[in-house]
């Protein structure tokens, strides 16, 4: 629920405002998450786990090239919901709080496991790396951020995955 409340905010969202979509008390949220800090770590932990555990989910139910597309929506969520709980994520990464080098590093591993993926299936080009992938997602999230331009990413990352495809006379 929190994680819904984070991406459709344009600013962070208070507690009361989670609390009352959650359709619980302030003070059972309290309960469970005594500091706004505690819970955006348990919202920014599960994004990542969905991430990463994601894209072995969707390469063993769609083709490669499939996967990599959906992997590109759930990575723009993520982004979006980072968006709704910046200020206090960057206190937390400030504080060393939260290893965003970790959480770079599972992430292209993520990225790494679908295009590995798809290069044997032949659905990816093998002169991309996961570096690239990460760079151009941020690019797309940064000129179209969600939420509000939804359509505008949705066609930059298929013009992205067009050019993940491989051609005749490219690798």
């Amino acid at each position: 629920m929190a994680t819904r409340v984070f991406l459709s905010a344009g600013t962070e969202p208070s507690m009361r405002a989670i609390a009352r979509e959650a359709g619980v008390g302030i003070a059972t949220l309290y309960r469970h998450f005594p500091t706004r800090e505690s819970l955006v770590d348990a919202v920014y932990r599960d994004q990542v786990v969905r991430l990463t555990s994601g894209a072995h989910a969707l390469l063993g139910r769609m083709p490669p090239a499939a996967a990599m597309r959906r992997w590109m929506d759930l990575f723009g969520d993520w982004i979006a919901a980072k968006n709704g709980m910046l200020d206090t994520l960057l206190a937390m990464i400030e504080a060393g709080e939260i290893a965003h080098a970790h959480t770079r590093t599972e992430l292209l591993t993520a990225i790494t496991t679908i295009l590995d993926a798809g290069r044997a299936a032949g659905d990816l080009r093998s002169d991309v790396t996961a570096d690239d992938i990460a760079a151009a997602l941020v690019g797309t999230f940064t000129v179209a951020p969600r939420p509000g331009h939804e359509a505008k990413a949705g066609r930059l990352l298929d013009l992205l995955m067009d050019g993940l495809r491989p051609a005749p006379g490219r690798p």
